[in-house]
């Protein structure tokens, strides 16, 4: 049996792509749903013969109808694993507990520093000399579940924030789908809340540094 995985995706695709394309007989994307009917994740995703589905959130007037649609849409597909790759909703939080333990998300900061948007250029004017993702669980609160893994970039002196998000895609390209093998080879679990890693408690995220 393959672990299936469902992404959510709302543009270009690019993390679905390095997704698919890190898959191995173990894991399999049945599914990938959108917000928006133009998303070129939608024509990726049909490339490869994968069902896609579109639910366009400007049909609904409030976002818990909207969240119950996607779980309907979402269910059929029974995944193991729903994955946030570019999906630029906020989540309700019965959306959320209904995919506790198996929703999870990347963003583009070493958590917890810079939740919420505009991160690259936050970290330039802060003066970081270090940027990164960050993979973690999705709770109710935004940017805020536990972070499972991180991949440093450095900050370079002439780095602009087009320049810095470029690097951080590379980085999110190689850690996401590394992260979703833990899950499919079950080697992450969740025991009583306590996240485990090889038989060790995660006590902090692992962290990777971008070659």
């Amino acid at each position: 049996m393959s672990f299936r995985i469902v992404v959510l995706a709302s543009g270009n695709g690019s993390n679905l792509q390095a997704i698919l394309d890190a898959c191995d007989p173990h894991m399999q994307v049945v599914g990938v749903l959108s917000n928006k009917p133009t998303a070129f994740c939608l024509t990726r995703a049909q490339h490869q013969g994968i069902p896609t589905a579109v639910i366009e959130h400007s049909h609904y007037p409030e976002r818990e109808p909207f969240d119950a649609a996607m779980c309907e849409v979402i269910d059929a597909w029974q995944p193991d694993l729903v994955v946030l790759a570019g999906f630029m909703r906020i989540l309700t939080p019965a959306f959320v507990n209904h995919y506790a333990s198996r929703l999870i998300n990347i963003h583009p900061s070493l958590l917890p520093k810079y939740k919420g948007l505009h991160t690259h250029q936050r970290a330039l004017e802060a003066g970081d000399s270090e940027h990164g993702c960050s993979v973690h669980l999705v709770n109710a609160e935004l940017d805020g579940g536990p972070v499972l893994a991180q991949m440093v970039v450095p900050v370079l002196k002439q780095d602009s924030a087009e320049t810095l998000a470029q690097r951080v895609h590379k980085a999110e390209h190689l850690i996401y789908p590394a992260v979703i093998s833990w899950f499919a080879h079950q080697r992450l679990q969740l025991n009583h809340g306590q996240i485990v890693l090889d038989g060790e408690p995660l006590l902090n995220p692992k962290r990777q540094y971008l070659a």
